[in-house]
């Protein structure tokens, strides 16, 4: 592996090779790192504690049995992540019976690698069969992107393009202290407020906000709340909310940025109508130009040639990536194969109000199913040409027509 491919795109190769000394370093230690309270539990035996998993439906349930958990009990990172705090979030939350969670968190960059017998077959399950070996590809040059700005705009409402990034040598949100949370938000406002021209914009901290800029938020859908899902709390997410947390986004309110949310950042480009390839350049643009910032202070993002970008949740890896638009599809949602089209087209599909919600009137969020194994220009590719097959077969069942033709064959 090269040195430069685990800090990240045109590293110093000098930089690399004293970073890879220090992680190895880091990992070595990572089995005798003190943690007290872990220490303090081996007092009991494994199968005292030992969580009681049998109602349980996630895929850290899948994985998790007696062998395992006395194999990891002892172990902790470097900051003091233990095999009990990755777990506590699918401990706690048994899962629905149709739908499959993850019910894992890693609390730092060394998680995946301490625990990997824990997040190796999970990732696996999660991600399609992908192995330990495997490596992932990254590609940000959004000129590689073919097509994507004729997406028709009387069925493509609007286009949209999110990821997730982890700041280098910082824990993450379900472990971090309020001191790293606060140094993550410091160093994002220096980073978002040196853009300039299609990227000027303001930083908005949840705690100071006012009530106009807070409806304001609201309105545009820009705000987001201290979390309430049972997963997220679990995971330690909403420790000492809203400190640390805030919005940001440019004048034009085309590229906006969550600081240390469910990750360190949720970068987010989108607008109005189907030209998805200019959401996708100003996303790629802006990463580029936050991350520079972020490696003048010797703080880069997480990544590396397997997971490729290293985030909280294993279901996030890879890309971190969900390409998006708001579609209407009033005549094939209701086609008896529209969810046999859409898994043949490796997307997925949500109602406009995010997970776990419904249509309305017909109009689905459609995005990419995949995150780790291919790259962010193939994974936009395949929501740019699955949404225009999908668009022609709406306009041709308007028309009483058959697709049976144009449903792509089973990959």
């Amino acid at each position: 592996m090269e040195a430069a491919a685990v800090i990240g795109q045109g590293s110093d190769p000098k930089d690399c090779y004293l970073f890879l000394f220090s992680c190895a370093d880091r990992v070595r230690k990572a089995t005798m790192a003190k943690n007290c309270h872990n220490d303090y539990k081996m007092k009991f035996t494994m199968e005292e504690e030992f969580p009681d998993l049998s109602l349980h439906n996630n895929h850290m349930a899948k994985v998790v049995n007696k062998e395992l958990y006395a194999k990891l009990r002892d172990k902790s990172t470097p900051s003091g992540f233990t095999l009990d705090d990755c777990i506590q979030t699918g401990v706690d939350n048994p899962g629905h019976p149709f739908i499959m969670t993850v019910g894992c968190v890693a609390g730092d960059e060394e998680s995946y690698e301490v625990f990997k017998d824990l997040f190796d077959p999970i990732i696996s399950d999660r991600h399609g069969g992908y192995k330990p070996t495997d490596k992932h590809k990254t590609d940000l040059n959004f000129e590689n992107l073919k097509g994507g700005d004729d997406l028709d705009p009387n069925y493509v409402l609007s286009s949209r393009v999110r990821t997730g990034r982890s700041i280098k040598g910082y824990t993450l949100p379900p472990h971090n202290s309020r001191g790293e949370r606060r140094a993550v938000e410091k160093m994002s406002i220096e980073a978002l407020n040196s853009l300039d021209g299609e990227f000027k914009g303001k930083y908005y901290p949840l705690k100071d906000m006012s009530d106009k800029e807070q409806d304001q938020l609201i309105a545009d859908h820009f705000l987001f709340d201290k979390p309430v899902s049972p997963l997220l709390l679990a995971a330690g997410m909403a420790r000492d909310w809203p400190d640390g947390r805030g919005i940001w986004h440019n004048d034009n309110k085309t590229f906006l940025v969550w600081v240390n949310e469910e990750d360190h950042l949720r970068v987010i480009s989108m607008q109005k109508g189907g030209n998805m390839k200019e959401v996708f350049r100003r996303f790629c643009v802006g990463l580029k130009k936050i991350e520079e910032v972020f490696k003048k202070h010797k703080h880069g993002f997480m990544w590396n040639e397997h997971l490729g970008y290293v985030l909280t949740c294993p279901s996030n890896l890879g890309t971190g990536l969900r390409g998006g638009v708001h579609v209407k599809l009033e005549k094939l949602s209701t086609h008896p194969k529209f969810e046999e089209i859409l898994t043949r087209l490796r997307l997925q599909k949500r109602g406009t109000g995010g997970v776990d919600t419904a249509s309305v009137g017909g109009t689905f969020d459609i995005s990419n199913a995949d995150r780790l194994g291919s790259s962010e220009v193939q994974q936009v590719q395949l929501v740019v040409d699955g949404v225009k097959l999908m668009v022609e077969m709406e306009k041709k069942l308007e028309k009483g027509g058959n697709i049976d033709d144009m449903i792509p064959a089973q990959k």
